[in-house]
């Protein structure tokens, strides 16, 4: 094994067990334990470790990046809230593909998991280029038909998709 493998095998399995503890907040040798296997096992099963690419983030930017996720979680929350409570429920199901030139997998992952924590839209499938989303109304897939989503998360990544 390569000492670079190694690191990174004992970074994250530190990494993912204090989360585990963190959001457990149980601290019995059992249970521990069971966390501490867990994190070793997802670490071993991670398939970058291995491999010699890294992508650079604009760290910066990824902490300007995610209040304004919140932000826009908080306002989709509100209309999710006014659709459900509306006496009508004027809730029209909208299946749509969009295109996304970001340049790398990272940039898509985090777009299509921020697509899916914002209430009211699910990312169902995505590949390099291009992701499906489901959305409860027309109203709902504003931030990623204007695009507005799409510049967000290439504000993290360097232009080129950030590959090194």
């Amino acid at each position: 094994m390569s000492t670079r493998y190694t690191k990174g095998l004992a970074y994250w399995t530190v990494v993912l067990f204090v989360l585990w503890l963190l959001l457990s907040e149980s601290f019995n040798a059992l249970h521990m334990a069971v966390g501490f296997a867990a994190a070793l096992l997802v670490a071993l099963l991670r398939t970058d470790l291995r491999a010699e690419r890294t992508y650079v983030i604009r760290w910066w930017r990824a902490l300007l990046y995610i209040p304004w996720l919140f932000s826009r979680m908080l306002v989709s929350g509100v209309h999710v809230s006014y659709l459900i409570l509306h006496p009508r429920l004027p809730i029209k199901p909208v299946l749509f593909r969009h295109r996304a030139d970001l340049g790398s997998e990272e940039a898509v992952l985090l777009m299509g998991n921020s697509i899916t924590l914002t209430p009211g839209t699910v990312t169902v499938e995505a590949d390099e280029e291009e992701l499906i989303v489901h959305a409860l109304d027309e109203d709902s897939t504003g931030d990623v038909l204007s695009q507005r989503l799409e510049k967000m998360v290439a504000r993290v990544f360097p232009a080129g998709g950030g590959q090194r």
